[in-house]
């Protein structure tokens, strides 16, 4: 029997299928969208025309190239950037950042702040987040009335809800429900995400081609995380974020984590386990707090330059990063890889013993044809990912039902 779709779910649907594809291509014309959405040209004409009157998206003139083409020239839409604003928070090792993007996906506003976040007290965290996202909102030439969402991302494990941080390596402090607090503080919707997480969706925005259906995001810092997509879902845990590649182990009773465990991925792939191993320190020796990216570049460096520890380091990072994949890829089957992070700079000096420790895993039967691809800066990528995630959630839930949830959206449309 046949279930009929009701005349409001699909045109919410629809508007949903627009939207999407405008913020996909940038400035698609009506054709291109009908092309990439399966939707007739009449109802993409009806709803682009509403998506205009609301405010959402506006129309691009002809480029002077286009202009010159027989025939009538096509005119483009995009997303209006007035429209809505959304807030990325990002919290890491001793950084915090903030960013407002506009609803075209572009910067307008931003600050960064170092921190102390191992040795902050839990008042003092939870102060140093909702001040920079304050300080923001007080900006005389920001609308904070167009701020419909706040995106949280932070280095650890979070809940299955996107509510609260549950445990993270760069803070002692643990089940701090940092979405419910920036909501009672100011009143915008507020989500806690996973960084790495975030990693692999700004991926998929970026290079949908290379990153669609399953890859793996792998961060190469002072810690080593994991955002896993599987059959163009986000992977998470039955109970958190799941995807702690970096606490999997890799020699039991091994080198000293900074998780207090012994043998994880990370006490041999992360910085300060590379820095460790470089300096011979011992597999015993605290790992230190924080190396900087100077650092490791210099470290990375004298690696290239002479066969000797530094080498060395670099070569029991590949090996723990490359059993842990072959693992993986057991499980899951191979998959496309990006390496990010200061470290993914020195993925040259990893990759050999990466592949020649994959190889030796039952994942790893088609090592060869395993592609890797690098980015050596992380926080861009975590920010895209965390304005995405929430842009999206704008499209999805406020904008393709048509309703204006928050006063200020779309400015004169607002009931």
């Amino acid at each position: 029997m046949s279930v009929g779709i009701r005349h409001d779910d699909l045109r919410r649907r629809n508007r949903a299928m627009v939207i999407a594809a405008v913020r996909r291509a940038g400035q698609p014309s009506r054709t291109e969208i009908a092309a990439t959405t399966g939707l007739s040209h009449s109802t993409i004409s009806a709803i682009s025309s509403d998506l205009i009157g609301e405010g959402i998206l506006t129309e691009s003139k002809p480029s002077e190239a286009g202009s010159l083409k027989r025939g009538r020239p096509q005119v483009g839409l995009s997303l209006n950037p007035e429209a809505a604003a959304v807030m990325t928070v990002v919290l890491s090792l001793n950084f915090l950042s903030v960013a407002v993007i506009d609803y075209a996906g572009q910067v307008i506003s931003e600050e960064q702040r170092r921190l102390d976040t191992l040795t902050m007290s839990r008042d003092a965290l939870i102060g140093e987040c909702t001040a920079i996202v304050r300080r923001r909102l007080e900006d005389p030439d920001l609308d904070v009335r167009s701020i419909a969402r706040i995106a949280l991302a932070i280095q650890g494990i979070t809940d299955t809800r996107s509510r609260a941080m549950l445990w993270s390596p760069i803070t002692p402090h643990t089940d701090i429900a940092f979405a419910d607090i920036l909501e009672d503080e100011f009143g915008i919707p507020a989500t806690m995400e996973n960084d790495c997480n975030m990693m692999a969706i700004a991926l998929r925005w970026r290079d949908p081609d290379r990153y669609r259906d399953d890859f793996i995001a792998i961060l190469l810092s002072h810690g080593i995380g994991m955002g896993l997509v599987l059959k163009g879902e986000l992977f998470t845990g039955t109970h958190s974020s799941g995807g702690e590649f970096g606490h999997m182990i890799h020699q039991p009773k091994g080198a000293l984590c900074r998780c207090g465990r012994r043998g994880c991925v990370e006490a041999y792939a992360g910085n300060y386990a590379i820095w460790r191993n470089a300096r011979q320190l011992g597999e015993d020796a605290e790992p230190v707090a924080d190396v900087s990216d100077a650092d490791m570049r210099a470290l990375a460096t004298a690696a290239r330059e002479r066969d000797g520890p530094e080498r060395e380091a670099y070569r029991k990072a590949g090996e723990a990063l490359g059993y842990g994949l072959g693992s993986l890829f057991a499980l899951i089957d191979p998959a496309p890889v990006a390496m990010v992070g200061v470290s993914a700079a020195a993925f040259d000096l990893i990759e050999p013993a990466l592949r020649e420790a994959i190889a030796q895993t039952a994942g790893g039967q088609h090592s060869k044809s395993i592609s890797f691809d690098t980015e050596p800066n992380e926080l861009p990528l975590i920010r895209e990912g965390c304005a995405m995630r929430a842009l999206t959630f704008v499209d999805q839930e406020i904008f393709a039902p048509g309703v204006q949830a928050r006063a200020g959206l779309v400015g004169k449309n607002v009931a």
